[in-house]
């Protein structure tokens, strides 16, 4: 396995900071433009795409559905309850990702919300332990993931879940193919799981319960941790750890293997590599690491294995960061940068305070 020694770069150039909560949010389209032309010219009608109206989008989800086995009279009962929420739009053109590093750390990571974690793991460290060692994910990521999401249960939030979807699958036009797909995947999880829709509150983009699942996350990685008979996410603590554990698990999460690690840039310029925008995984180690870009840390690493380039933007410089697999895992919860590396700074922290605590 080909391996970098990489050596300590200058000290002081590093600013740990630590957590932050992120959205993620779609682009406005761009409007095409008609081709200048000195002479006027018909539009070519039968070329022009037309957004569909909501009553159309409408029928088409009726059909949609019920190709997957609900009748007719079962949709439309079901969008008869959903109403639109404006408040819902307004919510979601906020983009707290559109905020700097050195704005976000500071109101997600607090000693309240670190106390309010390691009484968390203290009350369920059985069914956290059970976890990580049957999904093979560190105990300190799954109490992470559940203090950013929710303070543990505090904050799942007050948003009716069937409204929420609903205004933004079909008032919507950025998002709004994704978030219809996710209405359907209610109807389906509210069969399901005997969900009561009338009560059934969540976030503004519909995500329920401590881990905040959509929908289609809560279908496919939710599990029956405290052998009960259902998968509740809303009530159970015990799964919603299981949950949670069980989606770092199928994304490939690597137990007690390295998250993210600080670079010193000794250049006064940025880095070459590319930092990372949400695509896949393109660069390796070897591609990132250079003279002027090193480890804060001496450390073996493996350099032929995929790498992303983080950038923290501090008040007065920018901060860069190496991340790894566990790192592209933790976007695949969230998948801004920002909010995977609050996620994992704060696990550091109460794997730490929970260590000397023992």
């Amino acid at each position: 396995m080909p391996t970098l020694r990489a050596y300590l770069a200058p000290l002081g150039l590093l600013c740990l900071s630590s957590c932050l909560v992120a959205c993620t949010t779609a682009n406005e389209p761009t409007p095409a433009q008609a081709p200048a032309s000195s002479t006027p010219v018909a539009p070519a009608v039968d070329k022009v795409l037309v957004p569909a109206t909501p009553a159309e989008l409408k029928e088409e989800f009726i059909q949609a559905q019920v190709k997957q086995g609900f009748t007719r009279t079962e949709v439309l009962a079901f969008l008869d309850k959903a109403k639109y929420n404006q408040g819902v739009i307004d919510a979601m053109t906020r983009p707290w990702e559109a905020k700097p590093w050195h704005v976000y750390y500071p109101i997600f990571l607090t000693e309240k919300r670190l106390d309010a974690g390691l009484a968390f793991w203290k009350k369920h460290e059985k069914t956290i332990a059970k976890a990580a060692a049957k999904y093979q994910v560190d105990p300190q990521i799954i109490v992470a993931i559940i203090g950013i999401e929710t303070f543990y249960g505090q904050f799942t939030g007050n948003y009716p879940v069937i409204d929420s979807l609903y205004t933004l699958g079909f008032h919507y036009p950025p998002r709004a193919t994704f978030f219809r797909k996710e209405f359907g995947e209610l109807m389906k999880l509210v069969k399901e799981e005997h969900l009561d829709i009338n009560t059934l509150k969540g976030s503004y983009a519909g995500a329920m319960g401590y881990g905040q699942f959509i929908p289609s996350s809560y279908r496919h990685y939710a599990v029956d941790f405290d052998n009960s008979g259902n998968r509740d996410l809303l009530q159970s603590p015990e799964d919603a750890i299981g949950s949670v554990a069980n989606y770092f698990h199928e994304h490939g999460w690597q137990a007690n293997a390295p998250v993210a690690l600080p670079l010193v840039n000794s250049s006064q310029t940025a880095p070459k590599a590319k930092v990372w925008a949400g695509e896949k995984l393109n660069y390796k180690v070897a591609n990132i690491l250079t003279p002027t870009l090193s480890l804060a840390d001496a450390r073996d690493l493996d350099v032929s294995q995929k790498a992303l380039l983080i950038k923290l933007e501090q008040a007065d410089h920018d901060d860069y960061w190496l991340g790894l697999n566990n790192f592209y895992v933790i976007t695949r919860y969230n998948r801004s940068p920002l909010y995977s590396m609050a996620v994992y700074q704060f696990s550091q922290q109460l794997k730490e305070q929970h260590a000397a605590k023992k």
